[in-house]
């Protein structure tokens, strides 16, 4: 994964020198390169990138102390070679206990609400909820404060993150992992190359792509460019009766049941199974959905209720896959 080496070089490079005990600078500023046509990205003013914070935010990302068990790390059902995202359709946590599909992480520093259901309205908030949760990490925070600051190397790598008369806590742990996922960013693919004028579609990914922007696929309304999602919450019809609530459990709203998040469809390709609870292990079969296969109740989202079904051929359905395809990041491609 070449952008993913990149990054975790150039933080090394940053741990290296910070290694000499007589360095007494603080941390070093992380130059985040916004990619031509995003947003521009807002970080929170008390909590800047950092190389040193970043670099200890990949380490707690990966490291299963954080769970109650020391089984399960937030790279346990966020798998790099996967682009951060879990190939298994419930995501697994301490004890064998089962959630949603975890959704991927990247380009998460231009999601408003995270989580499924929109429950966390930033990532430090985001960071909170697995390790005290039962279903995840089932950890609590005081004990892992107090297993951090025995660690052999935390104390040293959150004093040169964050200063050294800082206590190891929550606050601090949330921060670094959140300035990792932040420093994330895909948008290296074969589409944004073409939108530079530096690759060219062939003539299936030309017409999947006019599939995908015109009426005729519907895919535009909710996965807009560059994203490729507009960050709100639809019913896309999967269910007659939703079991799982999703917006509404934050809502108590009626008409919210059966909402989750538009996903963002970059390196969809690597992000299978799809849907919240991973009921498509294809993309054909997403596509078979929306073609004509979701249910049309008073829950089910406008956008799709005005429209008859696509009646997609069979060429199409290929175009418009080998178009979703061009979405693909090589930084994030499994090796």
């Amino acid at each position: 994964m070449r952008g993913w080496t990149l990054i975790l070089l150039a933080v090394a490079s940053c741990g290296d020198k910070g290694t000499d005990p007589g360095r007494t600078s603080g941390p070093t500023p992380f130059v985040l390169n916004t990619p031509a046509g995003f947003p521009p990205p807002e970080i929170p003013p008390d909590n800047a990138l950092t190389h040193e914070g970043i670099e200890l935010g990949r380490r707690l990302f990966s490291d299963p102390i954080l769970s109650a068990d020391s089984t399960v790390a937030c790279a346990t059902c966020h798998l790099p070679s996967q682009a951060f995202s879990d190939p298994r359709p419930f995501s697994r946590g301490v004890d064998g206990l089962t959630g949603r599909n975890s959704m991927p992480i990247f380009n998460v520093l231009w999601r408003p609400a995270l989580f499924w259901d929109g429950r966390a309205p930033s990532l430090e908030e985001q960071a909170l909820a697995p390790v005290r949760d039962p279903v995840e990490m089932g950890e609590n925070w005081p004990h892992i404060a107090t297993k951090l600051q025995r660690h052999p190397d935390y104390p040293h790598l959150f004093a040169r993150a964050f200063g050294p008369n800082q206590a190891i806590d929550s606050t601090l742990v949330v921060q670094a992992i959140a300035q990792f996922e932040r420093s994330l960013i895909s948008a290296d693919s074969k589409y944004d190359r073409w939108l530079a004028g530096t690759a060219d579609f062939t003539p299936e990914e030309e017409r999947g792509f006019l599939l995908f922007h015109t009426e005729q696929g519907d895919c535009f309304h909710c996965h807009g460019a560059p994203l490729f999602t507009d960050n709100q919450f639809h019913n896309n019809g999967l269910d007659l009766d939703p079991q799982d609530p999703g917006l509404a459990a934050l809502t108590q709203g009626r008409l919210d049941r059966g909402k989750f998040i538009t996903p963002t469809l970059r390196n969809i390709e690597y992000t299978a199974p799809y849907m919240h609870d991973g009921r498509f292990p294809t993309l054909e079969e997403v596509i078979d959905h929306y073609d004509s296969g979701f249910h049309r109740t008073r829950l089910t989202d406008p956008i799709l209720l005005i429209r008859p079904n696509l009646d997609l051929s069979r060429e199409e359905k290929r175009a418009l896959i080998a178009f979703l395809k061009t979405l693909s990041d090589p930084h994030f491609e499994p090796r």
